[in-house]
């Protein structure tokens, strides 16, 4: 191909499109028909042009050209009501629901390990001593101490929203570091697991765990699982680009991490209703049966809300991705 006699030839063509873009008020019927069929002949352009001389220069020139040409002809989709109802109702609670076999043996093991932790610090005075000298043992540990203190040492509106800006933050770092092969997931899981088996065992050997699981349970039951579902999902990011399954690596990577996006959003949510209970349930003045209920209210309907909304949509084939039709079209993979 001449590129030289190529652009004499389209570059009108070129210019009246461009000039049709560019046009402040709404085309004519006549123009609109025009634009359509000087972007079509413009995509064919461009084609041949990246197939047989690739200009960077005129290459670049008509791809900026086609991508505006495109959204003019196919106009800009708006997000509605609609979609966050649709997200809420089920693309959130089916991308949970799918990632259960991830999440929940996260919780088991991260339950298990945290009980293992305060078993091993409350029956050995030696590694209680490595923590802490004694006396601030005893300042954390006394009826007033600061484990009890902690949940009461701020107003509850700042303390609900420092609690809900921390957990939301270590359950977005789960879900975006899950593409590093799970390394950074498991280390700020097992961190969250630490300072758990920590205050388990400190309570314990003071025999005052029963106050710690009444301070702890309210708030912590839906605050755990959500940290829980998003290491699970981080985990099962990272185990995408080692084991992608039928599906290339770049795909597969891109619908796991459209759905942890989402998660994050939807996981926020979650841990704001956790952070509201931490701030105005678990410091109240409630007996501690009654805070523990509101917990196990809280995590059953989350739970409730997952198998019945999430299980029902997964079965549909939603998995917490975006609409079929806003995704980029993929080329078949040989299995």
């Amino acid at each position: 191909m001449d590129l030289d006699v190529f652009v004499t030839a389209h570059r009108a063509e070129w210019d009246r499109l461009d000039h049709l873009l560019h046009r402040g008020r709404r085309l004519t019927g006549t123009e609109a028909d025009e634009l359509v069929e000087l972007y079509q002949r413009t995509a064919t352009h461009l084609s041949l042009l990246q197939s047989s001389t690739p200009d960077p220069m005129l290459t670049a020139r008509l791809t900026q050209l086609v991508a505006r040409a495109r959204a003019t002809v196919t106009g800009t989709r708006r997000a509605s009501w609609r979609d966050a109802t649709r997200f809420l109702t089920a693309g959130f609670p089916a991308a949970v629901y799918r990632s259960r076999h991830w999440w929940i043996p996260t919780a088991v093991l991260s339950t298990l390990l945290a009980a293992v932790i305060g078993w091993w610090i409350g029956a050995h005075p030696e590694v209680q001593s490595a923590i802490a000298a004694p006396e601030d043992l005893r300042r954390m540990t006394s009826p007033g101490g600061e484990y009890e203190t902690y949940y009461s040492s701020h107003p509850a509106a700042s303390f609900a929203a420092q609690v809900w800006t921390n957990n939301a933050q270590a359950a977005a770092m789960c879900l975006v570091l899950g593409a590093f092969l799970c390394v950074p997931v498991i280390w700020i899981l097992f961190i969250n697991v630490l300072n758990l088996g920590v205050g388990i065992g400190l309570m314990s050997s003071a025999g005052r765990l029963d106050t710690f699981l009444g301070l702890i349970l309210p708030h912590g039951l839906l605050e755990l699982t959500a940290v829980f579902v998003a290491a699970g999902t981080g985990l099962r990011l990272g185990w995408t680009v080692i084991d992608p399954g039928p599906m290339s690596r770049r795909s597969a990577l891109a619908q796991q991490g459209r759905a942890a996006i989402g998660m994050a959003i939807g996981l926020a949510l979650v841990l704001f209703v956790s952070g509201l209970i931490e701030g105005f349930v678990t410091p109240s003045g409630l007996p501690t049966w009654g805070r523990i209920a509101i917990g196990i209210v809280a995590e059953a309907a989350f739970l409730a809300y997952v198998y019945i909304l999430g299980g029902r949509a997964a079965r549909a084939g939603d998995g917490g991705d975006v609409d079929p039709t806003e995704r980029s079209a993929e080329l078949p993979v040989a299995a």
